[in-house]
């Protein structure tokens, strides 16, 4: 896997992820600063040109900094569950397919506490070079589960007492639900929002109130939202 971006490589290097080449751009300190450490840890380091880095980088945008490193490794539900009951949340994402939107819910869920965030394998997007640099880092620090079904998750989250909630626009306002405990929050695919048998699965739905004229927000901004909910409601 490739993953460029300052920020990204050095969360990479920081949480011990194995790097078998980094290349950096010479004469920017903080690029080789990233370098020594992943010479430390056993990594290749490689000063390149700006016009190399730019022929290496998926993306064009590498920030003088370009890794090459190990898959992601994903974690099984029975980590993401290794909490203290009674706080632990759980992030569902039903078809979520934009790797941007990924990226962002994983650096929110990093930020907030979740407890882990649960992916199918089947038509939604896994933790790839782009998810990880749009995470900032954060996916190093995230448990992230990838399940053949997630209703099945579900299921086994109810049989634990967890509260599990779908995030759509047709439920009850979020800030009157009971959060507090063990939650799952359920949010769907971009566009179609979470399947009819899943909410059908799910405790109850929720949205987030709306004063504008677009009744629809993106994805990880909701998720994000409906995180902070939890946490807000586990300190009152």
């Amino acid at each position: 896997m490739i993953v460029e971006g300052k920020n990204a490589v050095k969360e990479l290097v920081k949480a011990g992820r194995t790097i078998d080449k980094i290349c950096v751009q010479k004469g920017d300190k903080m690029a080789e600063s990233i370098a020594i450490a992943a010479k430390e840890r056993g990594a290749k380091a490689v000063f390149c040109s700006k016009e190399n880095l730019d022929k290496l980088s998926p993306s064009g945008k590498h920030q003088g900094v370009v890794a090459y490193t190990t898959d992601f490794s994903y974690s099984d539900m029975e980590e993401i569950l290794a909490g203290d009951e009674g706080s632990r949340l759980v992030v569902i994402l039903d078809g979520v397919e934009d790797p941007h939107n990924l990226g962002s819910i994983l650096r929110s869920a990093e930020c907030l506490g979740a407890s882990g965030v649960v992916i199918g394998k089947h038509r939604a997007v896994a933790v790839n070079d782009t998810v990880i640099k749009t995470s900032c880092g954060a996916a190093e620090y995230v448990k992230v589960a990838r399940v053949t079904n997630i209703n099945d998750v579900i299921r086994d989250l109810k049989d634990l007492f967890f509260k599990v909630y779908a995030m759509d626009m047709d439920g009850e306002d979020i800030s009157k639900a009971d959060l507090k405990g063990d939650v799952a929050l359920v949010l769907g695919a971009e566009g179609s929002g979470v399947s009819q048998l899943t909410k059908k699965l799910s405790d109850a739905t929720v949205r987030i109130p709306m004063t504008g004229e677009i009744s629809s927000m993106n994805v990880s901004v909701a998720a994000g939202i409906g995180m902070y909910e939890y946490t807000r409601q586990r300190k009152n």
